[in-house]
């Protein structure tokens, strides 16, 4: 049977797996869930293979399933650079950009790289901070577009654009004390904040016993065995550890990164704030 597939159908299979039921996915992608189920029933027919177990309460995946997420993913991004490369071929001028800087050494890379590759004649201008102090540049005008994380329950406004499950992370050589050791980055930092907050909420004592602004300084010192820190689940590297369940660390609630950009854009920040939304949009967190 010939294989054909659009956009709609590509994104409603992701919508399916990140939202984890039929009836949230319909309300993301704004069909009704009849209409969701006919799709994705058209789609495993045609590929021949089921790609979900509809046995429990969340809808998860096939193995066929998780081997045609990263093709749909990889898909729906082709259609968007081409999309984007001959809608906007010549743009050009200066972008300011801000975005905290795990993020941009984890994530960003790749989504620049293919930007710059698409339109040359853009210059970027890329600055890393804190989310509150890029926030603070952000309001005094330092900035056409930026990307921060934030607390969704007491921070509005932006698009958000990322989930981010935190995790306490250790390194090999940390032992178990009282207070607890914290390797935190300095104020503001919504990290910072969030475990302090954590902690207290749970009565627990803590200490901070390094303060880095840099996440090479944080994760050397973690590594080093000074004491714990919060990151982002899947920013764990080599040498780091999510914290044993015996330290009986509080649970962490997520946050997310949100976009923001300015009420008056030129035409190539509004395609970098496009293409920035449409790229992570299809990276899995």
């Amino acid at each position: 049977m010939p294989f054909f597939v659009d956009t709609l159908q590509l994104m409603s299979f992701v919508a399916i797996v990140e939202t984890g039921t039929f009836s949230k996915a319909a309300a993301t992608v704004n069909r009704t869930q009849s209409a969701l189920s006919l799709q994705m029933k058209k789609l495993e027919e045609q590929l021949g293979c089921a790609l979900f177990d509809r046995s429990g309460r969340r809808v998860v995946l096939t193995h066929q399933g998780e081997i045609f997420l990263g093709y749909a993913r990889r898909m729906i991004q082709l259609q968007w650079e081409a999309y984007s490369r001959l809608r906007e071929p010549d743009v050009e001028g200066e972008i300011r950009f801000g975005t905290p800087e795990d993020f941009a050494t984890h994530y960003l890379p790749e989504v620049l790289a293919s930007f710059r590759q698409h339109h040359p004649r853009v210059q970027l201008k890329v600055a890393c901070d804190l989310t509150l102090n890029l926030i603070d540049g952000f309001q005094r005008g330092d900035y056409d577009v930026i990307l921060v994380k934030r607390d969704p329950q007491r921070v509005k406004g932006g698009t958000k654009v990322w989930r981010e499950p935190l995790i306490w992370a250790a390194g090999n050589g940390y032992r178990s004390d009282e207070p607890l050791s914290l390797v935190l980055s300095p104020q503001p930092c919504i990290y910072r904040a969030r475990a302090l907050a954590a902690l207290d909420r749970a009565k627990r004592s803590w200490r901070i016993s390094y303060t880095s602004p840099s996440l090479a300084g944080t994760l050397a010192a973690v590594k080093a065995g000074l004491g714990v820190t919060v990151l982002p689940a899947n920013m764990v590297p080599s040498g780091v550890h999510p914290a044993r369940a015996e330290l009986k660390l509080p649970e962490l609630a997520d946050a997310e990164i949100a976009l923001m950009k300015k009420d008056e854009l030129s035409t190539a920040a509004l395609v970098f704030a496009d293409h920035i939304l449409h790229c992570l949009e299809n990276i899995e967190p």
